[in-house]
């Protein structure tokens, strides 16, 4: 059922899966990916603080584009033994990644800025999963890599459905495992839609 919204809706991102997410939430939206450089590396292991300045600086680089409406940004990266995993850089890399989440538990996070134009302001949260990866064998690995579900994602994998063959969801939500975790958005669109108005841009909410 599609959702009525006193607002215009746009998603800083190209990524496929959250658009599905939003889609099959009955939201209707328009895009405005965001092309930023990310960092490869969280400052002083706060994977929080990581997830959280990424999206809100692909939040800022849309904000300038619209004129009234709220953006939605978020990034999503693994996290296993206090190190960034995220997107490869080819198929070797990948298979790098997928080796060294195999048989082990990882955390994904995701950082969602919700950014409210004209005034700039804004609402952050960063949302945890844990995951557990089975044990891959090379020929596994093989299949997944000739697969291209690696291409662009966090952690070298696409979690597709709730029983995916290789991962478990241990905690946290499918959605956030997907890119922007559907469970908390509703409530906070409404809640910083109903925000009082400011006569001057403010960024006091959620800049980092």
């Amino acid at each position: 059922m599609a959702k009525s919204l006193p607002f215009r809706l746009i998603l800083a991102s190209g990524s496929r899966g959250r658009r599905l997410l939003l889609e099959q939430a009955g939201y209707s939206f328009d895009i405005l990916p965001a092309n930023i450089d990310e960092p490869t590396d969280a400052p002083a292991g706060d994977i929080r603080r990581y997830v959280a300045e990424t999206a809100w600086r692909k939040a800022a680089a849309v904000a300038g584009q619209v004129d009234s409406g709220i953006i939605i940004a978020a990034d999503t990266v693994g996290w296993h033994r206090g190190q960034v995993v995220g997107k490869p850089d080819d198929a070797d890399h990948a298979r790098r990644i997928l080796r060294s989440l195999s048989g082990q538990e990882h955390e994904l996070w995701t950082g969602l800025v919700l950014w409210r134009r004209p005034d700039d302001a804004q609402l952050a949260r960063q949302v945890q999963s844990r995951l557990f990866m089975r044990p891959l064998s090379e020929a596994d690995l093989d299949a997944y890599i000739a697969s291209n579900r690696w291409v662009g994602a966090s952690g070298a994998y696409a979690m597709e459905s709730a029983n995916d063959p290789i991962l478990t969801l241990l905690a946290g939500s499918y959605s956030n495992v997907v890119g922007l975790p559907l469970e908390t958005l509703e409530a906070d669109l409404l809640h910083l839609w109903q925000l009082p108005r400011h006569d001057q841009p403010t960024d006091t909410l959620a800049h980092p």
